[in-house]
């Protein structure tokens, strides 16, 4: 297995490769290297203790690899993208639900007003026949971003980021396209993915430590 440097060195460069690709309109080649990034993560997160958080939010990984996938594909399955994205996101809010179920009265009103305020924005412009996926997805994301707000701390910043990410695409898709989108998407979403799988190392790291304390080892 490789070392997280080593992972750390191979995303990045991948992320570079995307990102020329971008520029340089290289199909194949960002087809090729989209999905990296997010496939480091996966393999950092082996070295992780096993915990249900761990298994939930890697799950959640590798299907944000098939929606990277999924879009990344020169043809129209945006819809199939999406599918996989909002599965992706049931599983981070799985993830979430498992840490704390603490009401969080400021951070659902925050989401649900995130939510409205995005979808309205989008259905406004008009979505036609994916009125209905855009809204489910509207609804999954604004939960996540509701537990993982409860949650706080690396899981907050990732959902925070995860949802500009998708804000962006909305925007750039359906309102109005802008020149620097692609790489104000790709980077945004690259760092909230980075912020969801570290919590997962965070928080078993939280347990160990929580575990010890109650064992009696290097309490106070």
């Amino acid at each position: 297995m490789l070392r997280p440097r080593h992972l750390m060195i191979f995303a990045l460069a991948a992320a570079a490769l995307y990102l020329y690709a971008l520029a340089s309109d290289n199909t194949l080649l960002a087809l090729l290297a989209k999905p990296i990034p997010v496939l480091a993560l996966i393999a950092w997160l082996r070295s992780v203790p096993a915990t249900p958080y761990r298994r939930w939010i890697t799950l959640g990984l590798a299907l944000s690899v098939l929606g990277d996938i999924l879009l990344a594909i020169p043809a129209d399955l945006f819809v199939f993208g999406l599918v996989a994205f909002l599965f992706a996101h049931l599983a981070y809010l799985r993830a979430y639900c498992g840490t704390t179920l603490r009401y969080a009265l400021p951070a659902l009103l925050f989401s649900v007003i995130t939510g409205i305020t995005l979808f309205s924005v989008l259905a406004s412009h008009g979505l036609g026949p994916l009125l209905i996926p855009v809204a489910l997805y509207a609804l999954a994301i604004s939960a996540m971003l509701w537990r993982a707000l409860a949650c706080g701390g690396l899981a907050a910043l990732g959902a925070c980021l995860f949802v500009m990410s998708d804000s962006l695409i909305g925007i750039d898709r359906f309102v109005s396209p802008f020149t620097i989108a692609p790489y104000l998407i790709i980077l945004t979403y690259w760092l909230g993915q980075w912020a969801i799988a570290s919590s997962a190392s965070h928080r078993s790291i939280d347990k160990i430590l929580t575990q010890s304390g109650a064992n009696g080892v290097g309490s106070c």
